[in-house]
């Protein structure tokens, strides 16, 4: 979907529409969710501080977020899309992987049956949608990005190589803002550069990741869309208008970070073992600290208590901006003892 969260804001009040637009955080304090495209004209984008925000675009519109009702829209866009086919693998409530091999349909191109779509979600919800068309995950992630808003673009299979060979390496899905910098100065700037290293030099230089980036620019991923993805965590945070700069006042902030994690756990019908505290001070610096039990939980008052423990571990020395907890670790599976066994010989 594009820029989904402001689109669906200005789809629903007409005075917002062809004005820039920040969804979450205020002019002072927070942290910008999505951005409308009028907003990302001036360079203002989502987990962009808010202030910064302001500062590159004075006259943006700050406005609370709905996610109820983004949660509604974007059950909407997932129905039309089950329409099509059964292997849906959900990235967010914006954006989802579909394997069109075999479709509902019988569409003969995956190209107008990405067309049909968008159509389709535009008749149903009046918001536009842009989609990336070609042999697998990482190419159709790479061209999902390329005509928007409201395009799409397929990368054929024998356009595949000689497409990723001209691609600036900052426009590789996965490839960050650091990694894209640290192989500018490697001399790697674009596919054609990253293909000429070789599998030990990239592990050498990116560890794990240098597999991913020798395979990717070779056209080569193998991921298939997963239509059950296991959700590996579930979380609440909160920035604060004002520092905190007290125990008591961050104690009190966790009890009630912890209700709404609470009704997320409760919906999510879910229970976990590792409980994670995320702090984020005045001047950004974050840490997280975590513990993990022997049995899994959703009882509220255990993981508030864990996450209190946690924040005496050791007590913040500096005003906090946000505090998160979150429960990950997911299952009903506790942790299994093992004993040593011995045997005669």
């Amino acid at each position: 979907m594009d820029a989904f969260y402001a689109s669906v804001e200005q789809r629903d009040n007409p005075e917002l529409r062809g004005k820039p637009l920040a969804v979450g955080g205020s002019k002072e304090r927070g942290v910008v969710a999505a951005a409308s495209y009028e907003a990302r004209k001036f360079g203002v984008r989502s987990a962009m501080a808010s202030a910064l925000a302001y500062r590159k675009c004075p006259h943006i519109i700050f406005i609370k977020p709905h996610f109820d009702k983004y949660k509604t829209v974007s059950d909407q866009v997932r129905d039309i899309f089950f329409q099509y086919t059964d292997l849906v693998e959900p990235l967010s409530l914006d954006e989802a992987y579909l394997d069109v091999t075999e479709n509902k349909k019988g569409v003969g191109t995956a190209t107008r049956i990405a067309r049909q779509i968008r159509q389709q979600i535009w008749e149903e919800t009046q918001l536009t949608a842009s989609a990336g068309i070609s042999i697998n995950k990482f190419l159709a992630k790479v061209a999902s990005d390329l005509n928007k808003p409201n395009g799409q673009k397929t990368i054929m299979p024998e356009e595949a190589l000689g497409f990723l060979e001209e691609l600036p390496i900052a426009r590789f899905h996965g490839v960050g803002a650091k990694t894209a910098e640290k192989m500018n100065r490697l001399g790697i700037r674009n596919g054609k550069d990253l293909k000429q290293w070789d599998l030990a030099l990239l592990t050498r230089e990116f560890g794990k990741s240098g597999l991913h980036y020798y395979n990717i620019v070779r056209g080569i991923h193998k991921s298939q869309v997963k239509p059950n993805r296991i959700r590996k965590s579930i979380g609440a945070e909160r920035t604060f208008g004002e520092d905190l700069k007290s125990i008591p006042e961050m104690e009190a902030a966790l009890s009630r970070i912890m209700e709404k994690l609470q009704e997320r756990i409760e919906r999510a019908q879910s229970k976990g073992r590792t409980i994670t505290l995320k702090l984020k001070y005045h001047d950004f610096e974050l840490h997280t600290r975590s513990i993990t039990l022997e049995h899994p939980t959703a009882e509220a008052a255990l993981i508030l208590a864990n996450a209190r423990v946690l924040l005496h571990q050791p007590e913040p020395e500096k005003p906090i901006r946000l505090l998160g907890i979150s429960l990950s670790n997911l299952g009903d599976n506790p942790v299994k003892s093992y004993t040593q066994l011995t045997l005669d010989f």
